[in-house]
C-alpha cells in the first residue's frame, strides 16, 4: 500500500500488539493523514478505528494551551518520534503501542451509593478506556512536564512514551498503579 507509513518515515507493518485485549481498540491501518475530521464521533466505538498516533494527537490538544491547535500538536507528536528513534534506535510506533499497553489501568473504582453514603467498589476496566486511559496519561505526563520548565514538550513526550514501553518511573506509569492501589485498597 502507498500509505503503510506515519509521518511517511514509520512503518507499521512491523508494529506488534502482545495485550491480546487492547488488540482491536489500538488501530495501526493505514491512513493518508492523520487527521479524521471527528467522523468516529458518531458511534460508540467508532474511535477504535481510529489510528492510535491521531488519538495520541487528539489527546494532546485537550489542555487549555493546545485547544484546537491540531497542527501544532501534529508537530510535537512528529518530532518526539523522531527524538524518540535517535535515542533508542527502535520504531516510535512499536514504542507508543508498548506504552500504552503498559501504562492502561487494569483495576479503577466506581462510587456506590448505600443509603446515605458512598462507598467505593472495584471494578475491571474495559480494554477501550484502558487505552484511551493510557493515551490521557501519556499526554498530561508530557504537559506536566513541559509546563513551566526549559525542556521542550517534543523532549518531555519522546521521554514520558520512551518510560512508559520500558515499564519505567514516569507520571504514565504512577497514575496506572495509583488507580490501581486505590481499587485494591476498595476490596
Amino acid at each position: 500500500m502507498a500509505f503503510d507509513k506515519i509521518f511517511d518515515k514509520w512503518d507499521i507493518n512491523d508494529v506488534t500488539v502482545a495485550d491480546m485485549g487492547v488488540e482491536r481498540h489500538i488501530s495501526l491501518r493505514s491512513v493518508s493523514a492523520l487527521h479524521s475530521g471527528g467522523r468516529h464521533a458518531k458511534q460508540q466505538f467508532e474511535q477504535s478505528k481510529v489510528c492510535v498516533v491521531e488519538r495520541l494527537i487528539n489527546k494532546l490538544m485537550m489542555s487549555e494551551r493546545n485547544t484546537g491547535k491540531k497542527q501544532k500538536a501534529y508537530k510535537i507528536v512528529k518530532a518526539a518520534f523522531d527524538l524518540i528513534y535517535e535515542n533508542t534506535k527502535q520504531n516510535p510506533v512499536q514504542m507508543l503501542v508498548d506504552a500504552i499497553q503498559n501504562a492502561g489501568p487494569r483495576e479503577d473504582t466506581i462510587r456506590l451509593r448505600f443509603g446515605g453514603i458512598l462507598v467505593p467498589k472495584p471494578v475491571d476496566v474495559t480494554s477501550q478506556r484502558k487505552v484511551d486511559q493510557a493515551l490521557l496519561f501519556i499526554a498530561h505526563g508530557a504537559q506536566k512536564c513541559a509546563f513551566k520548565s526549559k525542556r521542550s514538550m517534543e523532549k518531555c513526550l519522546a521521554d514520558e512514551i520512551t518510560n512508559a514501553a520500558k515499564n519505567a518511573k514516569c507520571y504514565s506509569i504512577n497514575k496506572k498503579e495509583e488507580k490501581e492501589r486505590m481499587a485494591k485498597a476498595a476490596r
